[in-house]
């Protein structure tokens, strides 16, 4: 198999529009100060929609210019690398709600929803988590019923993140039986602000600001329209959630990594030849020169993976085990260049007037949300189809 390596020049205008985007409305001091005090701009998340970003996986036929998964990744990576909090929450946008919404969103859905997406006007949060289930999502406790032409929801979902500035909360919930376990499941798009829904904030490391919730739903009704797909889909939950939107969220996922990576290392560098140590700058010594030699390297094959399973996943190839080695890889790589670029800048990498902290955080949250790197070697493991 050949792919061509050089990055189409569209996606390259792309990207230098978002890095003069972030230039102009998320200057370093700004990304700070929304880190310290836990706050998502609101106000940023809006003007980021002037450039046209978020129709990157909406049909032209809905307004948008996509789908377009490799042009979507480096809007991704172009935020990460200044905040976290406005990658995520234009993941929320662009793919949570819109790879799901063209997946299996009826006729009705998309016509009403993906024209707001396109324009940046709405966000889902994933309910996927419970208290009591982690990844084995079809274990999930949180249950649904039809009465009348409304669902009425009862349960809770944990690690919801963002779902207080949500739209809607993409609610995986028990809708009959357990008779079998992949059977009787159903997606209810939930308003986190209908009467029932109690939105509770988790303490946790890294990625402010749009940061998880415990959602809590007491008799929650929503109409029959909200569930997705339609009422005719009510019990095929779980072949809608087996689809292409959870393969690519392991890609933002690695394109949050490799854009936290990048800028730590670029800082990195940045420091290392201006910082002065026993009359000479720090990247003349070896330690130093070969510490940034190794995160180079591994942002380097972090690009590759990326990129090579989003070039798949375009091309509808098939890709299951490929995002999961990106998944892998690049998390666990932006946790350790993170700490490395600390590591060079001794103890300023510690101080929160630089920004070496705040991408260890972030960067360490990553091998951890979105399926773990041990889920994703058993993924990898499984799907190679070795014995156990």
């Amino acid at each position: 198999m050949t792919t061509d390596y050089d990055e189409p020049d569209y996606v390259t205008q792309l990207r230098d529009s978002v890095r003069r985007f972030v230039a102009a409305e998320m200057p370093r001091e700004k990304a700070r100060a929304w880190d310290r005090e836990n706050h998502w701009p609101a106000e940023v998340h809006a003007r980021l929609a002037a450039l046209g970003v978020f129709g990157l996986t909406v049909p032209e036929a809905y307004g948008g210019s996509g789908p377009d998964i490799t042009a979507t990744m480096a809007v991704i990576e172009e935020l990460a690398k200044r905040s976290t909090a406005i990658a995520c929450s234009y993941i929320m946008g662009v793919c949570y709600a819109g790879m799901n919404l063209v997946e299996s969103g009826s006729d009705a859905q998309r016509a009403e929803l993906l024209p707001r997406l396109a324009r940046g006007d709405l966000m889902f949060a994933y309910g996927l988590s419970e208290p009591n289930v982690g990844g084995d999502l079809a274990s999930v406790e949180t249950n649904a019923r039809i009465e009348g032409d409304s669902v009425v929801v009862s349960g809770a979902k944990r690690w919801c993140t963002g779902s207080h500035i949500a739209d809607y909360i993409f609610c995986l919930v028990r809708s009959g039986a357990r008779d079998e376990k992949y059977r009787n499941l159903s997606i209810v798009l939930v308003p986190p602000r209908s009467p029932g829904v109690t939105i509770t904030p988790l303490g946790h490391l890294g990625i402010r600001g749009v940061e998880t919730k415990d959602v809590t739903f007491d008799a929650v009704r929503v109409p029959l329209a909200n569930i997705l797909g339609g009422p005719e889909k009510w019990g095929e939950g779980w072949s809608q959630l087996a689809g292409r939107a959870l393969e690519v969220e392991k890609l933002e996922l690695s394109a949050c990594a490799l854009g936290i990576a990048t800028a730590a290392v670029d800082d990195a560098t940045a420091y290392a030849q201006e910082r002065v140590q026993f009359g000479r700058k720090i990247s003349a010594h070896q330690a130093i020169r070969h510490s940034i030699a190794e995160m180079r390297t591994r942002v380097q094959a972090m690009r590759h993976m990326l990129y090579h399973a989003a070039w798949l996943a375009d091309r509808g190839r098939p890709c299951s085990v490929e995002t999961s080695m990106a998944k892998l890889f690049c998390c666990e790589g932006a946790a350790e260049v993170t700490q490395a670029a600390m590591r060079v800048a001794g103890a300023y990498g510690l101080s929160d007037q630089f920004d070496f902290e705040r991408y260890t955080r972030d960067a360490i949250s990553l091998p951890i949300v979105g399926g773990s790197s041990n889920m994703q070697k058993n993924n990898i493991a499984n799907r190679l189809r070795l014995e156990s």
